[in-house]
């Protein structure tokens, strides 16, 4: 398979079953073939970067939310 982010559920008769998030995957991909000129690799390339760019960004917000909760408790230790 060319592009690991799809992950269809096989069922009997090796018969493939795309949910949601797989199709818009598709489209994605379509989009940066056909649209955008990418080959299958700058393709796979960019669709990896943009997960890493989403788990950045949660990391961030979740160290955020931590430091926020950390200062809270500061404050009422410290009265």
């Amino acid at each position: 398979q060319e592009f690991p982010q799809l992950k269809p559920v096989k069922r009997r008769g090796n018969r493939r079953y795309y949910q949601r998030q797989d199709v818009l995957m598709i489209r994605q991909i379509r989009s940066l073939l056909y649209d955008q000129g990418f080959t299958i690799g700058g393709a796979r390339q960019r669709l990896s970067g943009e997960e890493q760019k989403e788990d950045s960004t949660q990391y961030k917000q979740l160290i955020h939310q931590m430091i926020s909760e950390l200062e809270d408790v500061l404050v009422v230790l410290k009265s």
